[in-house]
């Protein structure tokens, strides 16, 4: 199951990317209407899909996820090199924290607002055990295991800076941007330097300049738990350090 799960969500970078310079802006689009060009939806096998809509927040068009005993995402496919526009910003915001969530077990696994960045890390480069495991995935779910992602996650209780392993998977580096309830309901602004990133998380396995950004997907995760949660994300922009 978390195999097609994070095949989808993290796999799905490895289809036929459209390149793209910029993510393009929910800001510069009707609230009500469908996604900008550039984002599509990503939904989960086996969960019932997030409710995903373009609202308009403070007199700006965003894109909210609401996630009743749900997981999805949307996504935006792309093609960056992390040395030229490594800083990724973005606002969001959630109505509460998943309170039964718990990022170090399985059946924890949800949050109130997630972002992942994929990168185009190609197979052969990857240890020979890791290169087995995404075969193996292959085989029984008809997706691939993500070569490389980064998780940004609106946390329930480990701090800020917390950083692991996804519980599933040492594909997917969890990252910990916000933590707890005391500023839901509000804005907040979030700045991460992809590359940086990377090279903690993958460093050790990774010699070479960092891979092409190959994606980015917002969204929210309650399957597990089967609690309600609401997370609103502004724009994303890749920007030069």
């Amino acid at each position: 199951m978390i195999l097609a799960r994070l095949a989808a969500l993290a796999g799905a970078a490895s289809v036929a990317l459209v390149p793209a310079a910029d993510l393009a802006p929910f800001s510069g689009v009707p609230a009500g209407g469908p996604l900008p060009a550039g984002w599509r939806e990503l939904r989960v096998p086996g969960a019932r899909p997030a409710e995903l809509a373009l609202v308009a927040d403070q007199s700006k068009t965003v894109l909210r996820v609401r996630s009743r005993g749900a997981a999805g995402a949307a996504m935006h496919e792309t093609r960056v090199d992390p040395r030229e526009r490594p800083l990724l910003t973005w606002r969001w915001k959630v109505d509460r924290v998943v309170a039964a969530a718990d990022m170090t077990a399985r059946a924890g696994d949800d949050f109130a607002a997630r972002v992942y960045v994929f990168f185009d890390v190609p197979e052969e480069k990857l240890p020979l055990g890791t290169r087995i495991t995404m075969k193996l995935a292959r085989l029984i779910h008809g997706e691939a295991l993500p070569a490389a992602a980064l998780c940004y996650v609106w946390d329930n209780r480990h701090p800020a800076g917390t950083s692991a392993w996804n519980a599933y998977t040492d594909r997917v580096r969890m990252i910990v941007v916000e933590s707890g309830a005391a500023r839901a309901g509000q804005w907040v602004t979030a700045r991460r330097d992809l590359e940086a990133d990377f090279r903690a998380a993958f460093g050790a396995q990774w010699q070479g300049p960092v891979p092409a950004i190959s994606g980015i997907a917002a969204g929210g995760d309650t399957d597990q738990t089967g609690e309600a949660a609401t997370a609103w994300f502004g724009d994303f922009r890749l920007e030069p350090r």
